[in-house]
């Protein structure tokens, strides 16, 4: 079962990006934006049955280790 973490709250559609959990896994899986640009894929060794996406750093915590890394106690803002 899928569980939804996070959607991009700066989405001008709401639907994308978005993170979610797949449960029987653990694995995420990653809604985002296709890269299509053939200079930034020529950078990567892609596999023929995986594919790249992109989406915004601002979304990192949604992804509940870096939620809990920023809550730790005695963290200062300035040190994440």
């Amino acid at each position: 079962m899928l569980r939804k973490l996070g959607q991009d709250p700066e989405s001008p559609d709401g639907k994308s990006p978005t993170v979610y959990l797949d449960e029987e896994t653990d694995n995420y899986i990653l809604q985002g934006w296709r890269v299509t640009d053939p200079d930034r894929l020529a950078q990567l060794d892609v596999p023929g049955h995986e594919t790249v996406i992109e989406f915004p750093k601002r979304m990192m915590p949604f992804f509940p280790e870096v939620k809990l890394a920023q809550e730790a106690p005695g963290d200062s803002p300035d040190t994440r």
